[in-house]
């Protein structure tokens, strides 16, 4: 199982300098994967959540190809009826040529309907927007000459060179907690990647569900790659309240050897839990890796101690 490490590229700690060091500090560990999150315009419910300055994650994606070595670099997730297919497939496949074939594509259908407004693009067609979106991205992935006739986008003779390294595309990440998002992931994607959940919630009603509607469309149950809270906490918290990913180093630990025993390829770890001006602290969240990296992972075996 692969382990990355979630980038906050949103904040008042929000800086070229701090994510240049995150990223030091986490390859140097041994973690295989970092990726960051999408907003475009900061409209004031996203603001509540997530407040400027916020970096743009296909041009900070480009910026990290050139300071990585060897670890993978993703979103998680870009919100795929923002921009155009034509742009967002052009971006990310420059990313992945820069990169050597080290990117990861994850996708999301939005929830601020705000920032749906100030963009002008229509909230309650997200969900569509964005399944013909994959579908004419994953073209002009595969394609040396594309074209394509949908409700929502149309083009003709596209030339797409250079097309992503990773063929026939890069892998496709589906977030969202919804039936709706897991049917997307089958169809579409390589991967679902929820967020927040606990151990109970993915063993006990996901897993399942993913695996019905997977039978359903008669197509393969796509991997669990599951992006989990990093939160290290002196005393245990309650296992029925608690995040995975959150409590005690021992609570953390057993959190991970679950999720290996689901066959989780990657575990995406997030340091934010809400608190906006803890941010500015990188030195928590930069031991909080090191102390998972060196008591409860051995990264270089890709296992759990």
């Amino acid at each position: 199982m692969k382990v990355g490490v979630n980038l906050i590229n949103f904040g008042p700690g929000a800086n070229p300098d701090s994510f240049r060091k995150t990223v030091e500090i986490s390859e140097t560990l041994g973690y295989h994967l970092i990726m960051t999150s999408d907003h475009i315009a900061v409209t004031p419910d996203v603001s509540d959540r997530y407040p400027a300055p916020f970096y743009e994650p296909l041009s900070t994606l480009g910026w990290l190809a050139g300071i990585t070595k060897t670890m993978e670099i993703g979103s998680t997730v870009i919100i795929v009826p923002y921009r155009s297919p034509l742009e967002t497939a052009k971006a990310c496949a420059n990313i992945d040529r820069l990169s050597g074939g080290r990117f990861i594509f994850g996708v999301g259908v939005g929830w601020a309907e705000g920032e749906f407004d100030i963009l002008g693009v229509p909230f309650n067609r997200r969900g569509a927007m964005t399944d013909e979106y994959l579908e004419a991205i994953k073209l002009l992935w595969t394609e040396d000459t594309a074209s394509f006739d949908g409700k929502y986008v149309s083009f003709k003779d596209v030339y797409t060179a250079p097309r992503p390294v990773q063929q026939p595309h890069p892998p496709i990440w589906v977030g969202g907690p919804s039936a709706a998002a897991m049917r997307r992931a089958v169809r579409y994607g390589t991967a679902w990647h929820p967020i927040r959940s606990t151990i109970d919630q993915l063993k006990n009603a996901d897993i399942p569900l993913l695996n019905v509607i997977a039978e359903k469309e008669e197509r393969a149950v796509p991997d669990l790659c599951p992006r989990i809270r990093l939160r290290i906490t002196e005393a245990p918290m309650d296992d029925e309240k608690r995040l995975a990913g959150e409590g005690t180093l021992d609570q953390i630990r057993g959190d991970l050897e679950e999720l290996q025993a689901l066959e989780c390829p990657y575990v995406l770890l997030d340091s934010f839990y809400g608190d906006v001006e803890a941010t500015r602290n990188h030195e928590t969240t930069w031991r909080m890796l090191a102390t998972v990296a060196e008591k409860a992972l051995d990264l270089q075996n890709q296992s759990v101690r």
